[in-house]
């Protein structure tokens, strides 16, 4: 049993729930006890009075008891479990068992359109911008396959909108007319615009970068307001990873990407 708790949180979580359980219903007795003595003194029943006081004692010393024992019993060694990704690992296994499509790819898991990162040293995991505290395995699949089937938070025409600003700024030093030429530039190099500020590369990560690309790509939205039209064309860059981004697509497949375009319609 010692040898589960080590290697499972699930198991863990689940044989300390128990030890709650019981320490709750510890509770309870004491609290009915405590009442029975209440009522022995309220109404003058000496004959009750003392047993009634002995039996609340006794409660009391068996919800101490189990109380210390459940504390005792909880000695899941976390450095350990979250430093050798037995976590991540036992995350994809209720995954799978609860028919839930997670992925992992680089220090990121995808479970589209969600992007998750555990957070070792704060006991948490990351859901894109939110933080999350119930890391039991399978509360946390439970609370994606939810997040999956809610509206999508993803606004394809502001993203779009954001991408034509930094192409436009990046072609400019080509002169006043390179917004006309269709020219492809490289994703890799508007992320490192957009991310220009310092700190903004830990607010908005690549892969989410990548991750806002695709869901943009799979979307119809692809004319700007001022009437240019996005593309994303492959290049010879796609062979390698340098200059690429990449996306793993809800369906578990590696989408690479490489340059931009956005040409005006006529």
């Amino acid at each position: 049993m010692q040898d589960d708790r080590q290697v499972s949180l699930e198991g863990a979580l689940a044989e300390t729930e128990a030890d709650a359980e019981a320490v709750l219903k510890a509770e309870a007795a004491v609290g009915k006890a405590l009442k029975q003595f209440r009522t022995a003194a309220h109404v003058g029943n000496l004959r009750d009075l003392r047993p009634a006081l002995d039996a609340a004692e006794k409660a009391v010393a068996d919800l101490q008891q189990r109380l210390a024992e459940a504390k005792e019993n909880w000695d899941f060694d976390e450095e350990a479990y979250f430093s050798n990704g037995a976590y991540t690992r036992e995350l994809l296994e209720a995954a799978e068992r609860m028919d839930v499509r997670v992925f992992e790819q680089d220090d990121r898991l995808y479970c589209y359109p969600s992007l998750i990162r555990v957070l070792p040293g704060e006991r948490a995991v990351q859901i894109d911008k939110a933080r999350e505290r119930r890391l039991r395995p399978s509360v946390l699949v439970a609370h994606l396959r939810d997040l999956q089937r809610r509206p999508a938070r993803f606004k394809p025409e502001a993203f779009l909108e954001t991408l034509f600003s930094a192409y436009a700024a990046i072609v400019a030093k080509y002169g006043k007319d390179a917004l006309s030429q269709a020219r492809v530039e490289r994703l890799s190099e508007v992320y490192e615009l957009l991310t220009l500020l310092p700190g903004q590369a830990r607010e908005y990560s690549k892969q989410e970068f990548a991750r806002d690309v695709y869901l943009l790509d799979r979307s119809s939205v692809t004319m700007t307001r001022k009437g240019y039209q996005v593309g994303f064309p492959a290049s010879t860059g796609t062979r390698s990873a340098s200059g690429t981004i990449r996306v793993i697509t809800e369906r578990g497949q590696e989408k690479v990407y490489y340059g931009i375009s956005f040409s005006q319609t006529e």
